[in-house]
């Protein structure tokens, strides 16, 4: 008797609680009780220049934040090129060190190229890096770029082909580049005064500076240098 009870009064427990509860912007709620939790939101934007400006942007993502019912934490910006790196666009690099430290739980931006213009490659790097972090992101213009939906995965996967893609893309121009430099009787190595006209020409091409630094056997501050003289 005692058993059979016991037995009963946790399953009208149960569906008391199950009564009390319900489901609301991919939430679960408690009637009886508060909101569980909201999800804490990161905004980032970016514009080019200083003459741009992002009022639009951020106007407009945080209505649709708080029509999600999101608590919007911080308001991240930058003015700088998307082909810039984290390392040379303090708010994007301040927006992955949040992240690391779990200080929100979904990044929401105006466009995939506002957050990154680095390439496909680069651009999985960091939404892999959120993800790793257990971040969610969310395009605001392109609403199927997002882990919020049902097909996170196939987005994922989607980009790790494009990255794929675009690896084999750069090798081919850079091994082309390489042998153009080569065809002309220059050397690639640690650069000697003849080397600055190569590595000149291969900037020109559209190598990136961490590309050349690979392949001339320099470091990218060194490569960065010669342009810059």
């Amino acid at each position: 008797m005692y058993r059979k009870g016991y037995r009963k009064i946790r399953e009208n427990h149960a569906q008391k609680n199950a009564e009390n509860c319900c489901q609301k912007n991919g939430r679960l709620f408690d009637s009886s009780k508060m909101e569980i939790k909201k999800m804490r939101c990161v905004i980032y934007t970016r514009v080019s220049t200083e003459d741009q400006t992002v009022e639009n942007q951020i106007s407009q993502l945080k209505e649709y934040a708080e029509h999600q019912n999101w608590n919007i934490i911080d308001i991240v910006s930058d003015v700088a090129s998307g082909g810039k790196s984290a390392n040379e666009r303090s708010g994007l690099k301040k927006v992955l060190a949040m992240a690391r430290q779990r200080k929100y739980d979904v990044l929401l931006f105006w466009s995939l190229d506002r957050f990154s213009r680095e390439g496909s490659r680069k651009t999985l790097e960091y939404l892999t890096k959120l993800d790793d972090f257990q971040v969610k992101w969310h395009s605001y213009t392109e609403e199927y770029i997002s882990s919020l939906g049902i097909f996170a995965d196939a987005i994922i996967s989607l980009m790790a082909c494009l990255a794929k893609q675009e690896r084999i893309r750069i090798s081919e121009r850079t091994k082309a580049g390489l042998e153009r430099v080569r065809s002309r009787g220059k050397k690639l190595g640690r650069p000697q005064t003849a080397d600055v006209a190569a590595i000149r020409e291969l900037r020109q091409q559209g190598f990136s500076l961490a590309q050349i630094a690979l392949r001339c056997n320099i470091s990218r501050a060194r490569v960065h240098q010669i342009l810059s003289a």
